[in-house]
């Protein structure tokens, strides 16, 4: 079970992962060593699964916001996965959803050329029902 030093430990991570053990022990009231203890135990219990970056994909140029409703065409959906998994420029997430589709895929694209490219590959595999975010 966690504390309340734990979540203050796991949300101040999660704004900035690169924060020195030193400075999170400060906003915790904490040692630095202390902190350290803290954050190892978190990551040895699987509580902190590992560190990232959040990338800016308008940034980068990929404007184009996506949003796909995923119909399988069969009960094989290993076809559309490994397809997937070598989208991975463009994919963000891609759901296992209960309700109206099978898959909810979140992507991003350089262009609408390049996202009628990526549908009309993916069409070999599956059916789909296309939205293109307007704003977050």
């Amino acid at each position: 079970m966690l504390d309340k030093t734990d979540i203050l430990i796991i949300d101040e991570l999660s704004k900035n992962s690169r924060i020195t053990m030193k400075e999170l022990g400060e906003k915790v009231h904490l040692t630095g060593p202390a902190t350290s203890a803290r954050v190892a135990k978190l990551e040895d219990s699987g509580v902190i699964e590992g560190y990232t970056i959040k990338v800016n994909k308008e940034k980068m140029g990929y404007s184009v916001h996506a949003i796909i409703h995923i119909f399988t065409k069969s009960t094989n959906h290993q076809p559309y996965l490994s397809f997937i998994k070598k989208q991975d420029k463009c994919v963000i997430n891609n759901y296992k959803v209960s309700g109206e589709s099978c898959y909810l895929l979140e992507c991003k694209f350089p262009s609408n050329e390049i996202l009628d490219e990526f549908l009309t590959d993916m069409s070999n595999y599956v059916s789909y029902k296309l939205s293109i975010v307007i704003n977050k």
